[in-house]
């Protein structure tokens, strides 16, 4: 009898938790397998951000962080999906089930080589879409 009520405690803490949706932030960060240097700055440029300002969400998966080459055709449905032909940056926000794609592309080309200014500016961003989920 108590298997029977260790199950169904169980199957219900299961059931429970399996409809919930996540909120999180997925950074994501595109290329093309030839990149220039404000590619590259980009990339290490959000790095430096994430792993100075959110280790803590990074740890515990509110915020990842993804560089994807679009030229890799396993990477073709998710390249598809944000439009991305090349060098782009973007948040895809997630809470309650729904997405929102903020595209940075532009950003990180104008302040990618200037690291003060992209991470002052990417902490800023990411901090505001942090405290809408």
């Amino acid at each position: 009898m108590k298997n029977l009520q260790l199950v169904v405690v169980f199957c219900l803490l299961f059931v429970s938790g399996y409809g919930q949706s996540v909120n999180k932030i997925e950074v994501i960060d595109f290329h093309s397998t030839h990149r220039c240097i404000t590619c590259k700055a980009i990339e290490s440029n959000t790095k430096l951000v994430l792993e100075t300002n959110f280790e803590k969400e990074l740890k515990d998966g509110t915020i990842s962080f993804q560089v994807v080459n679009v030229d890799d055709e396993n990477n073709y449905k998710l390249a598809e999906k944000f439009q991305a032909t090349g060098t782009a940056l973007f948040l895809n926000v997630i809470s309650n089930g729904e997405e929102k794609q903020i595209d940075l592309t532009q950003f990180g080309f104008m302040y990618g080589k200037n690291t003060a200014e992209f991470t002052k500016r990417l902490k800023s961003r990411i901090e505001k879409q942090l405290s809408k989920i």
